[in-house]
């Protein structure tokens, strides 16, 4: 049980601590709210949508902390 909630707060952490990722999630479920609303859209290529937008969001954000990461050593 302990695993489990030390899990849980490590990923709300990264929602808390990395604006990036949070604002970026919340992007893609915008406009994927946007699209399904505006356009007759099925379930699965929605779902297909927000699975890529997220994992988008998800490796750029990786990259980028990454990148700033590698700045600092050199510093």
């Amino acid at each position: 049980m302990k695993l489990v909630i030390t899990s849980l707060r490590e990923l709300l952490g990264l929602f808390l601590e990395d604006e990036f990722l949070a604002l970026g999630i919340l992007f893609v479920a915008g406009v994927a709210t946007v699209i399904t609303k505006t356009w007759p859209v099925d379930s699965l290529t929605a779902g297909a949508g927000l699975l890529f937008g997220c994992l988008a969001v998800l490796v750029t954000g990786i990259l980028k902390t990454s990148h700033n990461h590698r700045q600092n050593s050199h510093e």
